[in-house]
């Protein structure tokens, strides 16, 4: 099957590398001549521009956009709305928000074009490993496309699957974020607890180590938990600073505005922004009022 891709960083290189080693062809599109010249290398036919795209791919067409989430996904779904025609297709395989797609699939619509939203995890291991997608879409537009998702998937069979109608893949991708961000709060904690028992010298690395095989906290994150603390056990070379997508926010606005409890991932998100504040005016605060109500010994810079 042949597949137009449109964001050739290293995700979507990746995946057109998986793609074009199952036997599709894969046209490319990039503003960045470094990720076009990746995909030529790799047996891909790379075009500057989205006219030549469109241009070099047999109707009906499918276009692969692998962008950052927001105006420059509307920019790309206005410029393909004037490109395209009736029976294209458009899979948005980044990290959009559920209701840009159901937007999108609107704007979309009168001419005929359809649009597939595809969550997908797997990162940079997914060239090997296959990639994890939770596909949304009209069950017409998503079959013709399931040779693409085969390909990408870890098996023929197993590891995605169309999950509901336009905006569902990723909603369901926006959870995944969101326990993710849980899962990975939780060996944080733990770990910096063994860190801290200082009287047992516990080897860090040889924890996560055992616990990757038969413990029930087994997991894909254990297994890169372990690698880092192999390379790098006391983490000097990380600074304390961790970046969200996005997605654990959206997944945290949706809880609240479906009156959902969601404490773990709430605060998984909390500590994430917390880790950004460097030089907290909060906590001098705290340790301020503890000194005025209680004469608690307060620590100077």
């Amino acid at each position: 099957m042949q597949l137009g891709m449109i964001g050739l960083g290293k995700m979507g290189n990746y995946m057109a590398q998986r793609l074009m080693k199952a036997g599709h062809d894969v046209v490319g599109f990039d503003p960045n001549d470094k990720a076009r010249a990746e995909l030529a290398a790799a047996g891909g036919k790379a075009v500057d521009s989205l006219d030549k795209l469109v241009a070099a791919l047999q109707p009906p067409r499918a276009v692969w956009v692998m962008v950052p989430a927001g105006k420059v996904v509307d920019d790309t779904v206005s410029a393909l709305n004037d490109k395209l025609a009736r029976g294209d297709v458009v899979i948005d395989g980044g990290n959009s928000n559920y209701k840009d797609d159901q937007r999108h699939a609107a704007q979309l619509a009168p001419k005929g074009i359809d649009y597939v939203d595809c969550g997908t995890s797997g990162g940079v291991w997914g060239l090997k490993e296959g990639y994890s997608m939770m596909v949304g879409g009209d069950e017409k537009a998503v079959a013709r496309l399931n040779p693409i998702f085969e390909a990408l998937a870890p098996g023929k069979d197993k590891g995605w699957g169309r999950v509901g109608p336009v905006g569902s893949g990723h909603f369901v991708k926006m959870v995944h974020n969101g326990i993710e961000y849980g899962m990975m709060q939780a060996y944080a904690e733990g770990f910096t607890i063994f860190k801290h028992k200082q009287e047992f010298k516990l080897d860090l690395e040889q924890i996560a180590q055992i616990w990757r095989y038969g413990s029930v906290v087994r997991s894909w994150l254990l297994d890169l938990t372990a690698d880092a603390l192999k390379r790098d056990p006391t983490l000097k070379d990380i600074a304390p600073y961790v970046v969200d997508s996005g997605e654990g926010r959206w997944t945290v606005a949706e809880a609240i505005e479906l009156d959902v409890p969601a404490p773990i991932i709430t605060a998984s998100l909390i500590e994430r922004l917390r880790s950004r504040d460097v030089d907290s005016f909060s906590d001098k605060l705290l340790s301020a009022m503890r000194n005025e109500f209680g004469g608690h010994a307060m620590k100077k810079e």
